[in-house]
């Protein structure tokens, strides 16, 4: 099921690059996506999607490549910090990475 989901990320992710504490950045494929907006008070834009957030960030990548909160994410100008991680599995299998990221300027406040 994982190598299912990941050969899905390989063909139709984007190109993000990881870069954990202690660690040199590294390039993967994952699927980011803006949040649709659903809390109130977050700044949002319209989109063909619906208002969406501008602050807030879906990210499901590559069920070995864990994430923890303070990891950076980049994509093409849009630089992002993990506020929120967890491996979703299936069995006794970790499936994919689930995120919510913030932008960087943010998280530095």
């Amino acid at each position: 099921m994982r190598r299912r989901l990941e050969r899905m990320m390989d063909r139709h992710g984007q190109t993000v690059t990881l870069k954990r504490r202690g660690q040199e950045p590294r390039e993967t494929r994952a699927f980011l996506q803006p949040e649709l907006k659903g809390r109130e008070g977050l700044p949002a834009r319209a989109t063909p999607l619906g208002a969406v957030s501008v602050q807030r960030w879906r990210y499901i990548g590559r069920g070995l490549q864990h994430l923890t909160p303070g990891d950076r994410v980049s994509w093409g100008e849009l630089r992002l910090v993990v506020q929120e991680a967890r491996a979703v599995g299936w069995r006794d299998e970790t499936l994919y990475q689930w995120a919510i990221l913030r932008p960087e300027k943010e998280a530095e406040e």
